[in-house]
Order: C-alpha cells, then sequence, then structure tokens
C-alpha cells in the first residue's frame, strides 16, 4: 500500500515539475482574449460554469495561458516542507525555498498585510473580484505553507509574513456580530458568514500568535469558533454558510465538511487547548464525514446527498483530514488510505497528474493545477510516512 502511494506521488511529483507548478484553473476563463466580462456579471458566471464542466481543454482556443496560482503554490509549499520533515531528502528542501521565495515576492500590494489572491478575474452570484485581489481563503492556505516552513527552517522571514499576515484579516477583513459569536468575510469587500473561511481566517490570527507566543487574537479566535460550533448540525454535518439578514443557511455539503473539521483542529492545537466542546464537535463531524461523505471503498459523493461527479477535490480532502485527524479514532488511518488507493486506481493519469471529474460515462481529464494537482500533492504528502 505505502509503496503504491510513494510511486503515485513521485509520478505525481515529477509531473509537477516539468510544468514548472503552472497550469489551468477550472475558473480561469476570464482570462481569455474574449472580454466575457464585458457582457455583464451574468453572462461571465455562465461562462465560467460552461467551462468548468466542458470535458474538452478549449483554453489554447481562447487565449487562456497557463499560469501560477497563489493558492496553489502555498499548497506546494506545504507539501515538500511536510515530505522533508518525513524523509530528510533536501530536494524537498530546494523547492520549498523556491516556492516560498516565489510568495514573497508575489503578494498582493496595498493592504494592511501581505495576503494573496487568484490569478484571474473571479465571478459569483454575489458579485465579482478582479484578479489578484486577496481573498481570506487563498491568504490562510499560502499562511499554511509558510507556517510550515517556518517549522523546519526558523526562518524569521516567514515568521514576518506570518504575522503580516494576520494584520491583514485583523485590519482589513469585516466581521459580523452574532449572538453566537462573530463571523470573517471572505474578502475585504465582502460580506455575509462562511464558515470555513471564517476558519481560516482565525486560523491566521492563531498561528501569528503561537510563533509569536502571545495571546492577542484570543478573544476573536474563541468567538469564531463559537460561531461555527453554534451552526453544526445534531448529526455532525455543516451546510456552507449563513446569511444573517434573512436568517438562513446555504446548503451546500462537500470537501468544506472536511475544511471546517481541519481548521478546528488546528485551533484546539494552535490556539484553544484543551476543550470538550470542540473536540465533540469534531467526533460527530467526523463520523458524518465518513459514513456519508464516502463509500467503504474510498470513492466519495459530490455534493451529498448527489453521487456524481466524483470530484478530485473532495478525494484529496478526504484523504488529508482521516489522515491528519487519526487521532480521534485510529481506523481514520487505514481509510485515508483507502481513498487514496481509491484515487490512484481510477483518477491518475499514466502521465502522473489526476484526472478533475469522474462521471459515470466520461471523464474530464483536462489538468488543473491548483484544484487537482496541489491538493493531491499535499494528500499524499500528509499520507507518506504515516502507515
Amino acid at each position: 500500500m505505502e509503496t503504491t502511494i510513494l510511486e503515485s506521488f513521485d509520478k505525481l511529483n515529477s509531473y509537477c515539475e516539468g510544468k514548472n507548478f503552472k497550469g489551468y484553473d477550472p475558473y480561469d476563463t476570464l482570462n481569455s482574449w474574449f472580454p466575457f466580462y464585458k457582457l455583464g456579471k451574468w453572462p461571465a458566471l455562465i461562462a465560467i460554469q460552461i467551462q468548468k464542466r466542458n470535458p474538452i481543454n478549449i483554453r489554447p482556443i481562447l487565449g487562456i495561458k497557463k499560469g501560477w496560482n497563489p493558492k496553489g503554490m502555498g499548497l506546494f509549499l506545504k507539501a515538500y516542507c511536510l515530505l522533508y520533515r518525513k524523509t530528510g531528502k533536501r530536494d524537498y528542501l530546494n523547492h520549498a525555498d523556491w516556492l516560498f521565495e516565489w510568495l514573497l515576492k508575489n503578494y498582493s500590494d496595498g493592504y494592511s498585510g501581505k495576503c494573496w489572491g487568484y490569478n484571474f478575474n473571479w465571478v459569483n452570484p454575489d458579485g465579482s473580484l478582479p484578479a489578484f485581489v486577496p481573498s481570506v481563503v487563498v491568504t490562510s492556505f499560502v499562511i499554511d505553507g509558510i507556517y510550515e516552513y517556518f517549522k523546519i527552517t526558523g526562518n524569521p522571514t516567514a515568521a514576518e509574513a506570518i504575522h503580516s499576515a494576520a494584520n491583514y484579516i485583523n485590519n482589513d477583513i469585516p466581521i459580523t456580530k452574532l449572538s453566537e459569536g462573530i463571523s470573517y468575510a471572505y474578502t475585504n469587500q465582502s460580506k455575509g458568514c462562511c464558515y470555513n473561511a471564517s476558519l481560516l481566517a482565525a486560523e491566521i490570527l492563531a498561528k501569528s500568535d503561537f510563533i509569536g507566543n502571545k495571546a492577542e487574537f484570543g478573544e476573536l479566535i474563541k468567538l469564531t469558533v463559537d460561531f461555527v460550533l453554534s451552526k453544526q448540525k445534531p448529526d455532525g454535518e455543516w451546510w456552507y454558510s449563513y446569511n444573517p439578514e434573512t436568517n438562513s443557511e446555504r446548503k451546500q455539503i462537500d470537501f468544506h465538511q472536511g475544511f471546517v473539521l481541519v481548521s478546528l483542529n488546528n485551533l484546539l492545537e494552535l490556539s484553544i487547548g484543551e476543550d470538550g466542546s470542540v473536540k465533540q464537535a469534531i467526533e460527530k463531524g467526523l463520523r458524518y464525514y465518513k459514513n456519508n461523505q464516502f463509500y467503504e471503498s474510498g470513492r466519495s459523493l459530490w455534493r451529498i446527498p448527489k453521487k456524481w461527479p466524483v470530484e478530485i477535490h473532495n478525494q484529496s480532502q478526504g484523504i488529508i483530514t482521516f489522515s491528519k485527524l487519526s487521532k480521534f479514532d485510529t481506523s481514520y488511518s487505514d481509510f485515508a488510505s483507502k481513498i487514496a488507493n481509491w484515487t490512484i486506481d481510477n483518477m491518475q493519469s499514466p502521465k502522473g497528474y489526476f484526472y478533475y471529474r469522474k462521471n459515470p460515462f466520461f471523464m474530464n481529464k483536462i489538468s488543473y493545477i491548483r484544484w487537482s494537482q496541489a491538493w493531491m500533492m499535499l494528500a499524499l504528502a500528509e499520507i507518506i510516512g504515516n502507515h
């Protein structure tokens, strides 16, 4: 089993190195020479959604070029740091050095601290953002990689970047105050209460406190966790977000359940300490995630209860979640391996990269550098050496 996962990682690593970590993204349609955005928000949004579902890659025709995605670079950085810590191989550290320097040179300027955004114009039903306008989510995954880099190198510049990102969160990101706690917005330009994004903001603050041996943001972190815990359903699931104006939630259950669980565990270790209510929420959430998001074979559903397509992001997050949180139940470690082996057997190309989506009658084989390859590299890095 371990050999299979190692062989899979080596193939994926060779592929990503060969591409110099550049590639396409499911959401990069607006990087086209065709001005979709000039037609208005809805035509642009429809173009992105059609392109995301299109199994034929027409990006070269649309003039969309492969690029470096800051979030993907942060994920790659964390993967190489984990592998260096586990194996001591200098090549992994060399990659981590290069990725760290790239991220330091390519942050979004003009904010209260270092922060990062996607390398494409972004549109959703609630609004739009130009390329490289930062978000909490992108910044948090970059900082997660930089935090791992700091742990293996002690580089003071990495510590400075983490503290700087905390200033971005604390000074630029709007907070919604609720009776149950607080919620951070997705960007400095948005409102709303997205559970996983709010926890990711709290993670940045917690990492800054932890490496600085301080508790400056402790109360904010606790209030953020309190709010998210209040939205967990009795069976352990979380939906996606809450609208305080309508007192309603957006029901979407998928890999974001894994995001929430990993973030809560990280906050336990970094900031909260021993907290029975958080541990109980994680344990209940893990049981729901395993029993409802995945088949026993290791194959995931798409968005509960929809079975198709099998989405590479669901597979990778399952591996990460059950590998990292196996301390709550030792059987989760074997289940992480089961997900990894199913994914390798069913969704890895002979060229080394992982496919985007598996449908009942066809496979979307387009290679996406952030969404598919970076997440799977991190997933495999998490599981290597743990068995």
